[in-house]
């Protein structure tokens, strides 16, 4: 197999892997470090006026951090999801994360097929033998085809020569 050059993918030796990950600009464990200033802050303001008298302002402020530590929750839980798509040897493997729950499909690469489900800007359907996956959920809509022709040409690349006439693989 030659060695292409791909935008989305790394390759590593003869397997070829495609990462998409949740564009998050604040990590689980930065999340919980504002969590908690954020808390020492407003418990700390809420303590304070408790004991000038305003007494209601603390449980409002308990009240508060409760509503922020429960969308920080659903946020951090979702942080880490991805899809890791890998060609290795024979096999075209897709994981999908999504809340902590891994999926995991296994294709045998000369007869997948990888193409949009309805149009360009669609998710990327992986299916062969019975089996569909769908992937791109975390690439723009407007880079789903670029990344589809990618693993197509992956594909191709892969059978080699010898093999092409057997390889079902998608060119829309």
């Amino acid at each position: 197999m030659s060695n292409p050059v791909f935008r989305f993918a790394t390759v590593q030796g003869q397997n070829i892997h495609w990462f998409l990950k949740r564009n998050c600009s604040v990590t689980p464990v930065q999340l919980g470090w504002l969590y908690a200033s954020l808390c020492v802050v407003s418990l700390g303001i809420g303590t304070f006026f408790w004991f000038q008298g305003a007494t209601l302002v603390l449980p409002f402020a308990w009240l508060e951090l409760a509503a922020v530590g429960a969308a920080f929750l659903v946020y951090a839980r979702h942080a880490a999801d991805g899809e890791k798509i890998s060609l290795q040897g024979g096999r075209l493997v897709v994981e999908l994360e999504n809340a902590g729950r891994l999926e995991r499909a296994e294709f045998d690469r000369d007869w997948v097929r990888v193409e949009p489900r309805s149009d360009d800007r669609s998710l990327i359907e992986v299916s062969g033998r019975g089996r569909s996956v769908n992937v791109g959920r975390y690439v723009r809509p407007e880079l789903r085809p670029a990344l589809a022709q990618e693993i197509r040409k992956a594909l191709r690349e892969a059978a080699g020569p010898a093999r092409e006439g057997g390889a079902i693989v998608s060119l829309r």
